[in-house]
């Protein structure tokens, strides 16, 4: 399952994102999405994680939890229209 994060601290890494979603199963992959000419983090990420159960109690404990000073939205990632 494809996971958006939002709302993250711009200071945040992929590193620490995927310890924080490791909590929950397996992670595959953590993007945090940045600006092409700055290359500073947009605040925003997107997470695969194999397991669907493993991914909805991610959303489910993490969605509005505070992470780096930030209150996070985590939802399922929709894809482009």
């Amino acid at each position: 399952m494809n996971l958006y994060v939002g709302n993250l601290n711009y200071k945040v890494k992929e590193a620490d994102l995927r310890e924080v979603m490791e909590e929950f199963g397996v992670v595959d992959s953590v993007r945090i999405i940045t600006d092409r000419e700055t290359r500073r983090s947009k605040g925003f990420a997107f997470i695969e994680m194999p397991e669907a159960d493993a991914a909805r109690n991610a959303i489910k404990k993490l969605n509005g939890a505070e992470y780096a000073g930030r209150p996070m939205v985590v939802k399922e990632a929709l894809p482009k229209n």
